[in-house]
């Protein structure tokens, strides 16, 4: 039986619960096994929805789509090194965000929600808004006074209220969760209906590399919604016995704010100020332990790389024809400081549009 479930006490609900956490406080997973049609999978429309068994979302009325998903899988030469980058940026909104977007909005279409509220740095945002106005369901957007000009007009043209919240990313949190005693929390931290879209990314990347896995993900770490993700969809696989191993997974953060390195070296010294990657700029991400239980389990590491080096990642890319985000840009700048086998497989996603960021761009 699919059930929400607590990670703290194990209590369990029912999966149409509109609860956002715990009684007790705790996040909460969603218990559904995931299943593969591989006989109909090749003559399905490319989209994530083409994993329509993996997804819980019980009736396919309540599916809400801009057909989403299945974004280019690309081999690159970068610092010497051949890579794979999977272009997240081309998605409708310009995340990867729509992932997760796509399924909270399609659960709260099938629980007959009229409003939701959700906090940003930007890019959930404008996803959670962006399928709002496609369900024509009410959205309210928090997001912190220094967000992107660009992501602001984007959630504002997609017709959701605005609220710009002074101080840090935490007081943001802080505001939502006191409009979510009166409204649906559409959170990409809290929802686990979020992290069961972010998968998808695990089960395009093993179709499109002919049905196997990768050896290792690079992937920008703020809240942990892509890199918890990628560990569930291959968590997933290899139920299904579709996958050898689970890869390898390694966070990438800005040496101006690394909780994540900061727990898993405690020996690292985060150095003073704002970064660029406004995106990763999380410094209490609510799922910490699990991603470092991801990051373990997979005998992963964390990266963390300087906005200096964030900017040269940035550039080189362009030049390269590939116009990213600079929280994009992190993971690209890790590669210098990752040790590569000569065979191995590895992937890095561009988690958002350069355009996104057009006021920081073009002060570079």
């Amino acid at each position: 039986m699919n059930t929400l479930s607590c990670r703290t006490c194990k209590t369990s609900y029912p999966i149409n619960d509109m609860r956002w956490r715990c009684e007790c406080g705790g996040l909460l997973d969603l218990n559904f096994q995931a299943t593969f049609n591989l006989t109909e999978l090749p003559t399905r429309q490319s989209t994530l929805w083409r994993y329509r068994e993996a997804l819980p979302i019980e009736k396919d009325e309540h599916i809400v789509t801009l057909d989403e998903g299945f974004t280019p899988l690309t081999e690159i030469e970068y610092d010497h090194q051949t890579l794979y980058i999977k272009q997240e940026q081309l998605f409708p909104t310009g995340s990867y965000k729509d992932r997760g977007a796509t399924l909270v909005i399609s659960q709260a279409k099938a629980l007959g929600i009229d409003r939701v509220v959700e906090d940003s740095s930007g890019n959930a945002g404008a996803a959670i808004a962006a399928y709002c106005a496609r369900a024509d369901i009410a959205c309210d957007i928090y997001v912190p006074e220094s967000t992107s000009p660009a992501k602001l007009a984007q959630i504002q043209l997609y017709g959701a209220t605005l609220h710009r919240i002074p101080g840090t990313r935490e007081a943001t949190a802080q505001a939502v969760q006191e409009a979510a005693q009166k409204y649906f929390y559409a959170s990409h931290v809290w929802s686990p209906f979020f992290f069961h879209g972010t998968k998808t990314f695990a089960y395009e990347i093993w179709e499109q590399l002919g049905f196997q896995e990768p050896d290792t993900l690079l992937i920008p770490t703020g809240n942990g919604t892509l890199l918890i993700g990628a560990y569930m969809g291959f968590q997933d696989l290899l139920q299904q016995q579709l996958i050898r191993k689970i890869p390898k997974l390694i966070a990438v953060q800005s040496v101006h704010c690394a909780p994540i390195k900061s727990q898993w070296d405690t020996s690292f010294v985060q150095t003073e100020g704002d970064t660029l990657a406004e995106g990763i700029a999380i410094a209490q991400p609510a799922r910490a332990e699990q991603m470092l239980e991801a990051i373990r389990a997979t005998n992963g590491d964390v990266i963390t790389v300087t906005d200096a080096e964030t900017i040269t990642a940035l550039k080189k890319m362009a030049q390269m024809g590939f116009y990213i985000e600079p929280t994009s840009a992190t993971a690209i700048a890790a590669v210098s400081h990752y040790q590569k086998e000569e065979d191995e497989r590895v992937v890095v996603p561009l988690t958002g549009h350069g355009l996104k960021a057009t006021e920081k761009l073009l002060k570079l």
